[in-house]
């Protein structure tokens, strides 16, 4: 017989998760104000509210841990990670920050203006949040297909070429500081770009003479749809693919906490000698000197192997095995799901999941309460919370999409994890045609309120 997929490492530590009570979660969730992000973490049982910083780290990476060199300025495990950056991604300049944000902050301090507009695909919320901060606009360019989570389209991330050139022709291009391409793309369902389409959309920024710049979060997962799915690079390796994606961008913003494989640090990468001048003040500014940006050496040293090992095609395989797994079970389930999976979680399509909770009611946010409560386990709301209020009129902004995530945590949960999961979401599929009201605000912040928001039931 065939011999079944296991997964390429073994478990040396376990952490204890405790289980809970449904009639407790009823009570803690109330508490938390229907806020996710307001649960302490010893309340939830299996944690996907994100896979940033929550994942496993090697036995390599924590051998670096106490190797990582701590001195001020120049320190060896700076050196080693600048030039693994170098290797593996092509950046002559390196700037370390704390994480992804920070690495925004730095970057969009340096190049956006008030009354800029920033086009990409689907700009995540903290991409958003500080160009918007800036008085400056961001504006999706995802293909249509993104849109609707029963399209079977390899690369539902790719940028729509006749709406990025639209934005060119509309706008003056001093107003246009750059074009993002987000891989994976995060709020379309962690779905990845092609090559192509980024040869596409960086020859078309060529003509009108505007830098590209990358989030790169998750960047390995992209390099292998690419290498799975889009037949000219089947044969290339991971690591061939990387390099050649990073040929066509200038600049890229990275948290590390994603396919760095660790649990905090960020960057930004940069070709230009300007603007690495111009953004390291910043740097220095908000984040530390420049060889440590709000890092310490030891964990410069574990973000420099855990990129490498984060582009083995077995880790990568294993990783997007496990998410799929979960996705098939839910289809079988008939859960609705953004289809074709993603590569760092399962996006559930709030609006087909609970067809009587209207999208002004937080749809999705009502399906993660539901869940939590059904299961303990704990997602996060991609969907109106998220999209946050148009800065001009104060009015809700509702997304094409209202998803709940379920993002896996990196080497951390296992197969009975999996299917754990899976038959919380079908017991409130099950009666999903008695939750007939969802959510309303009682308190929210000027921007990014889906962190702090505070809700109470309809």
């Amino acid at each position: 017989m065939k011999l079944p997929y296991a997964e390429p490492f073994k478990i040396k530590m376990v952490e204890t998760i405790k289980r809970t009570l449904k009639e407790d979660r009823i009570k803690w969730i109330k508490d938390a104000q229907y806020n996710l992000f307001k649960l302490d973490s010893d309340k939830v049982f299996i944690d996907l509210l994100t896979d940033s910083g929550t994942g496993a780290m090697s036995d390599k990476q924590w051998a670096e841990v106490m190797t990582g060199d701590e001195s001020y300025a120049g320190s060896r495990s700076f050196t080693y990670l600048k030039d693994t950056v170098k290797e593996l991604l092509g950046f002559e300049y390196f700037l370390p920050t704390h994480q992804g944000r920070a690495a925004e902050n730095v970057l969009f301090s340096a190049v956006v203006k008030e009354g800029d507009v920033v086009p990409g695909n689907s700009h995540f919320d903290t991409t958003k949040g500080h160009i918007e901060f800036r008085k400056a606009k961001a504006i999706d360019c995802t293909i249509d297909e993104a849109f609707d989570t029963t399209v079977q389209h390899p690369f539902k991330g790719n940028v729509d070429l006749v709406k990025l050139e639209n934005v060119f022709k509309s706008n003056s291009k001093v107003n246009i500081p750059f074009t993002l391409i987000t891989i994976t793309n995060n709020t379309a369902g962690g779905q990845p770009v092609s090559l192509k389409n980024i040869k596409d959309v960086s020859n078309l920024c060529k003509k009108y003479d505007i830098p590209v710049f990358f989030d790169i979060a998750r960047f390995a997962e992209n390099a292998y749809f690419i290498k799975t799915r889009e037949e000219e690079y089947k044969d290339f390796s991971i690591r061939e693919i990387v390099k050649e994606m990073f040929l066509y961008c200038e600049t890229a913003t990275m948290s590390s906490k994603k396919d760095g494989l660790v649990n905090i640090g960020g960057f930004i990468g940069l070709k230009s000698e300007d603007l690495f001048r111009k953004a390291s003040t910043f740097n220095i500014m908000f984040e530390g000197f420049i060889t440590y940006g709000g890092m310490s050496g030891r964990d410069m040293a574990a973000l420099a192997q855990g990129l490498q090992e984060a582009t083995e095609f077995e880790y990568l395989k294993s990783r997007i095995s496990q998410v799929a797994y979960l996705g098939n079970k839910l289809l079988e389930y008939g859960v609705p799901v953004q289809e074709p999976f993603g590569g760092h979680a399962i996006f559930v399509d709030a609006k087909r999941f609970l067809p009587n909770v209207p999208q002004s009611e937080y749809s999705a946010q009502t399906l993660g309460v539901e869940l939590y409560i059904e299961g303990g386990v704990r997602g996060v709301e991609i969907g109106t919370l998220l999209a946050d209020r148009d800065p001009e009129t104060r009015e809700n902004r509702y997304p094409n999409l209202e998803l709940l995530r379920l993002a896996i945590p990196r080497r951390t949960y296992t197969q009975n994890h999996m299917d754990y999961i899976a038959a919380s979401l079908k017991n409130v599929y099950d009666r999903r045609e008695e939750i007939t009201s969802g959510l309303e605000i009682e308190w929210e912040s000027p921007i990014m309120r889906h962190f702090t928001v505070e809700l109470k039931k309809k």
